[in-house]
């Protein structure tokens, strides 16, 4: 199952919110570091969600350990482009699958800068050039549980983005 993907638009506030209003749900503003970047969230129980990005917003791998980031330098190599697709396997064979393919797979946190992980995924790069955020069962629990209207209100002071 596709629980959220990211895309990027020339206005993503405006974008957002006709996504959230197709949706029936909230925009709210993408707490990952990214400026001028926003949510729209269904607030279902998957935890369905749609990122939009500023048009010039790619996503890079990381270097060794690190995760994934933003830069502000649109190229054809890259994209903003991303989806969290959860899994019925275990982390130990997507991290095996990856090996075998020769592409980066790593596990880490993923929340706003300087806090304690929201959740976890498994970055995992398709031929080394697109990210697929790869959730296990047992990681899924921690994403759709931070998801909710009621999480994202309090986190936000009970505010949608403006």
């Amino acid at each position: 199952m596709i629980h959220h993907i990211s895309i990027s638009a020339r206005d993503p506030k405006h974008v957002a919110d006709v996504l959230a209003e197709l949706m029936n749900g909230r925009t709210y503003p993408f707490p990952g570091g990214v400026a001028d970047s926003f949510m729209a969230v269904s607030g279902d129980e998957h935890g369905s969600m749609i990122e939009v990005y500023p048009e010039n917003v790619t996503l890079l791998p990381g270097e060794g350990e690190q995760q994934a980031r933003a830069a502000y330098d649109a190229t054809a190599d890259y994209g903003p482009f991303h989806l969290l697709l959860s899994v019925p396997i275990d982390r130990a064979m997507v991290e095996r699958i990856g090996e075998r393919e020769g592409w980066r797979t790593r596990y880490f946190g993923r929340g706003a800068p300087g806090q304690p992980p929201a959740f976890h995924v498994i970055e995992f790069w398709l031929e080394n050039r697109l990210m697929v955020e790869v959730a296990t069962p047992d990681m899924l629990a921690e994403y759709t549980g931070m998801l909710r209207f009621d999480k994202l209100d309090g986190h936000f002071g009970n505010r949608a983005a403006a």
